[in-house]
């Protein structure tokens, strides 16, 4: 028998499931730092992002009013909802502590950074929004970067065949 109070040695929780990830924003921008944030939804865009009908390809953050808002999220019409459906890309806004929001999101203002949603994931049956704080990458930046992660990748081949 295991004991009661022990966690898991797993980084990842065991009740959340990754939904959606935004592949590009780590070749477009560099990520300065990481927050996961709450997201107010309603009922036919949970059940619409639970059939994985989510795109946040597009999307950024935003400060207005003191709050921190998503745009250019793309959740479907969920068709079962007939009437009762919600606009496909209306604003949503991120739910964060006040004092996460001025160490966060205001930094992201002040200093020119963008603030892009990275990742959106269930855990323990809420969706949640991991947010990250970027710095657009240059083309030559983008170069740099897949030279360095095609030589680390080469590098890690040739250990494999080695040990091997």
């Amino acid at each position: 028998m295991g004991k009661k109070g022990k966690k898991s040695a797993s980084k990842e929780d065991p009740n959340s499931r990754t939904v959606c990830q935004n592949r590009k924003a780590r070749h477009n921008y560099e990520i300065l730092d990481t927050l996961n944030c709450g997201i107010v939804l309603v009922g036919s865009e949970v059940k619409s992002i639970r059939a994985n009908k989510i795109s946040i390809e597009e999307a950024f953050a935003r400060m207005q009013n003191g709050e921190v808002w998503l745009f250019n999220c793309d959740i479907a019409m969920y068709p079962q909802a007939s009437t009762m459906n919600h606009a496909s890309r209306r604003p949503r806004k991120l739910l964060m502590k006040k004092t996460e929001i001025k160490k966060f999101a205001e930094q992201g203002e002040k200093s020119s950074l963008t603030l892009v949603p990275l990742s959106v994931y269930f855990s323990r049956g809420l969706v949640k929004v991991k947010l990250g704080i970027a710095k657009g990458r240059q083309l030559h930046d983008k170069r740099e970067k897949l030279k360095k992660d095609s030589a680390r990748m080469d590098i890690q081949r040739a250990m494999r065949a080695r040990n091997n």
